[in-house]
């Protein structure tokens, strides 16, 4: 095997390692195992590679930077607590380990609207009862 080829299968590799690492923690935090989010720098050590070299390795391999991918989880888990649950939007933004009003702001900066408006274009559904 080449050695770029090698790169490119590390590459892949520490992609894919990276985000089921961000999908595991993410749970960890919304199930109480873990009671604040981890930094890229932590989620690196984790991974026993360095802060840049995640970074470098991540933008190649994905084209956008290791924090765009943490966010978009988030907001992805966010979302379906939002339409899937009746907790209210400050309970959610306790369990994520935000404060109501700066989650309001993080929800909103990434999908443009707040959890509120989110909900009511999202409202839950409920399952048919049969007759």
């Amino acid at each position: 095997m080449k050695k770029d080829e090698k790169n490119i299968r590390r590459g892949e590799e520490i992609a894919h390692n990276y985000l089921s690492l961000l999908d595991k923690h993410i749970q960890d935090v919304i199930s109480g195992n873990t009671s604040e989010f981890m930094e890229v720098n932590e989620i690196a050590e984790r991974m026993a590679i360095s802060h840049t070299h995640l970074t470098d390795t991540i933008k190649k391999e994905k084209g956008k930077h290791p924090c765009y991918f943490y966010d978009t989880k988030i907001i992805e888990q966010i979302q379906i607590m939002l339409s899937e649950s009746d907790k209210s939007i400050a309970e959610i933004a306790r369990i994520f380990t935000y404060d109501p009003s700066n989650f309001s702001k993080f929800f909103k900066k990434l999908t443009n609207l707040t959890p509120g408006e989110y909900r009511k274009k999202n409202p839950r559904k409920l399952p048919k009862s049969s007759p």
